[in-house]
């Protein structure tokens, strides 16, 4: 038996998705359920049954010709947007979620998209970078 509060860990098996407020105030641990991003911490483990549920560990499976990081994970690495790497997880789900709905976005989408993010560390500079590296490369892969 999987109780709600041990989904994350439990039912994603994930080592690098975060549990860390468990109230949806971070969004370190957000994954993506059905294709929806998610705080994992906020979905009980019953309403995950029989669902796609895809961690920062299966962004490289998702793109696969991106080898073994993910454009965005490449792209955080680039622009030294991994700091503490605490939060790095759920921004790159967000990210990536992004992207996949607006291979273009200007600078007031991508705060929106990754405002449900803490992050102590970078000031979130170089996360916005990461994002223009990201979008540029999904946008090179399709030209």
């Amino acid at each position: 038996e999987i109780v709600s509060r041990d989904w994350s860990s439990d039912v994603c098996s994930s080592d690098l998705s975060k549990n860390a407020c468990e109230e949806g105030e971070c969004g370190s641990c957000s994954v993506r359920l059905d294709g929806e991003l998610v705080c994992s911490c906020l979905v009980l483990a019953a309403a995950a049954a029989d669902r796609a549920v895809t961690t920062v560990e299966g962004l490289s499976a998702t793109h696969a010709d991106a080898g073994p990081l993910a454009d965005v994970q490449r792209a955080f690495v680039d622009a030294g947007a991994v700091q503490c790497g605490f939060c790095t997880p759920g921004l790159l789900m967000a990210v990536d979620a992004l992207l996949a709905g607006d291979p273009d976005p200007d600078e007031l989408t991508v705060r929106e998209a990754i405002s449900g993010n803490l992050c102590r560390c970078t000031g979130y500079g170089r996360i916005l970078d990461a994002v223009d590296r990201a979008a540029a490369i999904r946008r090179e892969a399709v030209a």
